[in-house]
């Protein structure tokens, strides 16, 4: 049977959440999300980032966070700012599009923003009421290109948003991912006070579904709760996403989760790098794009699913690997083996 590295959520969940799940299966609580696990895991959760007047929602995937966030957030005339590799431009299938916003594309190689790219774009919509109005800069962490971003870039995204009014948003979806990278110096304290909304990925690092949307600006808190509702993202079992951030929150669980995952790939980064290969982006998180041969990517295929990312040439392929929290020693290793025989 082959080993998957095409994502990280091929497996179901951590064991101490099906535990959790279990254990308090048939004591009923509130629906909706008032349940006593949901409004504990969001204290937990504001006390990890130091932030009381947070406001925090679950909802059940990355997509549905990213529609209602941006929908909810902006007006009918306001648009994003996304980088081109941005998940809600690649693959969401113009979800944000299709709730009336448009989202503004800009080419960076890493996956990054930063406020040299954003000036062009605020520069070139000057022409109200005729154009489109950017308000909001939605970035990922890691990005989808496994890139992060550090603590001063992040700092210098914030204020270049504050001095031109806009609102930054950050895609959790692997955050964990991005924080425990052995580079990084952000924290999730100062995540949270650097974005005006940003959230916390369960689907990738443990959880069966969920993602946690934290609000940290005031002024976009009120009525949020109308906008989860309409969408259709309100679940009446809120209890199922509660107990799962519990869980991931407890002891710190997400982030050993993310950390282990990241610490596979870098194995399979370390080895490759040793052997001369090249990377299409320099990551330290749990993708890693590197640069091989198409004979290699044949043999490497009959043990393990991956995507062929790009193209480099008619000899040579980037490939993309995801390893995931309970990405197994023998499964990197196995890699690696091949790694060794065939470079």
């Amino acid at each position: 049977m082959k080993f998957s590295f095409k994502n990280d959520y091929s497996e179901g969940c951590h064991p101490n959440i099906l535990q959790a799940l279990l254990q308090y299966n048939l004591n009923q609580q509130a629906g909706y999300g008032e349940d006593e696990y949901s409004l504990q895991a969001k204290e937990l959760i504001k006390t990890k980032i130091n932030k009381t007047d947070s406001e925090i929602y679950f909802v059940s995937g990355g997509t549905q966070a990213n529609l209602i966030v941006i929908s909810s957030v902006l007006k009918p005339y306001q648009c994003a700012v996304s980088a081109s590799t941005g998940h809600i431009l690649n693959n969401e299938t113009g979800a944000i599009e299709a709730t009336g916003h448009k989202v503004l594309s800009i080419e960076t190689e890493d996956g990054k923003l930063r406020p040299s790219d954003i000036v062009p774009v605020l520069e070139s919509h000057k022409n109200a009421p005729h154009q489109v109005m950017p308000k909001m800069v939605y970035i990922s962490n890691s990005t989808e290109l496994g890139t992060i971003y550090l603590a001063q870039e992040l700092e210098e995204l914030s204020q270049f948003c504050k001095q031109n009014k806009l609102y930054l948003f950050m895609d959790g979806a692997r955050l964990g991912h991005g924080l425990t990278a052995e580079i990084s110096d952000l924290t999730l304290e100062k995540v949270a006070e650097l974005t005006d909304i940003f959230y916390l990925g369960g689907t990738k690092n443990g959880a069966l579904i969920g993602e946690a949307i934290v609000i940290n600006n005031p002024s976009l808190q009120e009525d949020f709760a109308f906008n989860i509702k309409q969408k259709g993202a309100l679940l009446a079992k809120g209890r199922v996403l509660g107990i799962q951030f519990l869980e991931l929150m407890k002891n710190d669980l997400y982030f050993d989760l993310a950390r282990n995952a990241n610490q596979q790939a870098m194995k399979i980064k370390n080895t490759l790098q040793e052997k001369g290969v090249k990377f299409l982006s320099d990551t330290y998180t749990n993708q890693i794009f590197p640069i091989v041969s198409n004979d290699l990517i044949q043999v490497l295929s009959e043990s393990f699913e991956f995507y062929v990312w790009k193209k480099v040439n008619e000899e040579f392929s980037a490939i993309r690997l995801i390893t995931s929290w309970s990405t197994s020693d023998d499964a990197v290793n196995r890699f690696i083996d091949i790694i060794n025989e065939k470079l």
